[in-house]
């Protein structure tokens, strides 16, 4: 049994499933592996996701320990977030998703053009190099 403010779970992986329970969660961290970042430029990556189901979602992750939300004390107010160590062990997940992304769009649909950008940008994130071979 796995006991979480007041919250118990029969299997860790129903823990990791209540943190994640949403797309934008996922979405959010994504975004923050590569850089700390302001309100703004989330809301401007993720431009599908309302402010307030923003800001609702930040305060989850912060509440959850899975990012940090840093207010510095300027005119005007300068809030930027951050993943935790916490946040940052979920790197490999991110890879796995990758490589799974890919054979499952190889085995139920096509890969249509030029995959160079995504594979930078994954490398950026996760912090390693994407194995090329596999994307043939």
């Amino acid at each position: 049994m796995y006991k979480i403010n007041n919250k118990e779970f029969e299997c860790s992986v129903a823990v990791t499933l209540d943190i994640f329970n949403d797309k934008w969660k996922l979405f959010i961290i994504w975004n923050l592996l590569a850089q700390a970042k302001r309100f703004k430029d989330l809301h401007e990556i993720i431009s599908e996701i309302s402010q307030k189901t923003l800001t609702v979602k930040l305060k989850e992750l912060e509440e959850k320990n899975i990012i940090n939300r840093e207010v510095f004390a300027q005119v005007p107010p300068k809030v930027v977030y951050s993943l935790t160590p916490a946040g940052e062990r979920l790197r490999p997940l991110f890879k796995d998703m990758f490589y799974w992304g890919i054979s499952y769009v190889k085995e139920h649909g096509e890969i249509t053009k030029e995959t160079k950008c995504c594979e930078t940008e994954v490398s950026k994130k996760i912090g390693c190099e994407i194995d090329k071979d596999f994307l043939n």
